[in-house]
């Protein structure tokens, strides 16, 4: 699947960071993304949108990332199984690594995301569509 195909979910609180990497996945050539503030917006709008790759902060309210990718897995009315989640944080620490890893994620990305590190994810994300 190409880039400019793809669909991504941005799921980021800060909403300089949401803009920020809207723009980077513009600067991709990327066109189909929708964001959203929350891991609880963001699970009723995975249903509808049904994303191809999802990009995700875990640390925000009121549902975080895990608990967001914790619930999607479960969600019986959205296709998980053709969606591929990437977290991006600030922190990097092994207690929040250690939490994030065994949730089934393809990447973890470090914020802020640079430009060629965010496709690459992107790109092993899709290819295992």
């Amino acid at each position: 699947m190409n880039l400019s195909d793809a669909k991504i979910m941005v799921v980021e609180d800060d909403p300089l960071m949401r803009t920020f990497t809207v723009n980077l996945l513009k600067r991709l050539g990327m066109v189909h993304f929708h964001e959203c503030a929350d891991g609880t917006t963001a699970l009723k709008a995975a249903s509808t949108f049904q994303p191809d790759v999802v990009l995700t902060d875990i640390h925000m309210q009121p549902m975080d990332g895990l608990e967001f990718v914790q619930r999607l897995s479960t969600a019986r009315h959205i296709a998980t199984d053709r969606m591929r989640v990437i977290f991006m944080s600030a922190d990097s620490s092994r207690e929040t690594l250690n939490a994030a890893l065994p949730l089934g994620v393809v990447a973890y990305i470090v914020k802020p995301p640079r430009l060629g590190d965010l496709k690459n994810k992107i790109e092993a994300a899709l290819a295992e569509l």
